[in-house]
């Protein structure tokens, strides 16, 4: 035999009870403060993807600055670029900053910690390659006792690189470590792959050189650059 609830019991249960219009407000709320969120934590997403790039490009500076201070010019740039042509994405910067090693007998170039090696030979055939006559960085082999001998610029934590089929070699450029960061953006047409670009002398810094990298954030481009500390929306820049 059931035991019937005292009629107070049963009034103070539906006292305390949600109503479905009260569920129906709480809910709403929570979209609402969803709504609001969501927005947010893309800003503060887009805030850090971009500091992280600034980070980056100022320890290149910081290496750009050693080398000119050592060699009484900048790193020389890519010379199919006059602007900014798609020579600025395949640039020379990496070979220069860490420095190589040239054999005259077999044309290579080697960088100084032996990790990559590039075919001189073809160097200036395609316009997406480095249209240069050598790198200026460089120990000659069979040089005499006057002759420059090559230094790395790279100290500390070595900024990211990556290496990819150009120009009939396989060409090492500094990264950033943010990849697009959106993955559908690759400029070079491998995936993560997003060079810092470099040009010398600089368009934007015509007594100096211009440094940036495109970071695209939920489909929109971002510069971040050396002329400008605030990063620009979709520039038309590679």
């Amino acid at each position: 035999m059931k035991m019937k609830l005292p009629i107070e019991n049963r009034k103070s249960k539906i006292e305390n009870a949600f109503t479905l219009v009260e569920l129906l407000i709480v809910i709403a709320i929570i979209g609402i403060l969803v709504g609001f969120t969501i927005p947010v934590l893309k800003s503060v997403k887009r805030t850090q993807y971009i500091s992280h790039a600034t980070a980056e490009l100022k320890q290149l500076e910081a290496a750009i600055e050693s080398y000119k201070a050592s060699h009484g010019f900048y790193p020389p740039g890519n010379g199919v670029a006059p602007g900014y042509l798609p020579g600025a994405l395949t640039n020379q910067l990496y070979y220069e900053l860490e420095g190589t090693t040239y054999n005259d007998a077999t044309h290579i170039y080697t960088t100084l910690d032996g990790a990559t090696s590039i075919d001189s030979t073809t160097f200036g055939l395609l316009t997406d390659g480095l249209n240069i006559g050598g790198f200026a960085n460089a120990t000659k082999s069979g040089g005499d006792e006057n002759s420059p001998t090559a230094k790395n610029f790279i100290t500390g934590l070595k900024p990211p690189t990556a290496t990819f089929a150009a120009h009939n070699n396989n060409l090492t450029v500094f990264v950033t470590s943010l990849g697009g960061p959106d993955t559908t953006y690759q400029p070079v047409g491998q995936p993560d792959v997003n060079p810092f670009r470099y040009v010398y002398p600089g368009v934007n810094n015509p007594n100096g050189y211009d440094l940036w990298v495109q970071l695209e954030i939920s489909g929109k481009t971002n510069l971040v650059c050396n002329w400008n500390t605030r990063p620009q929306i979709n520039s038309p820049l590679p």
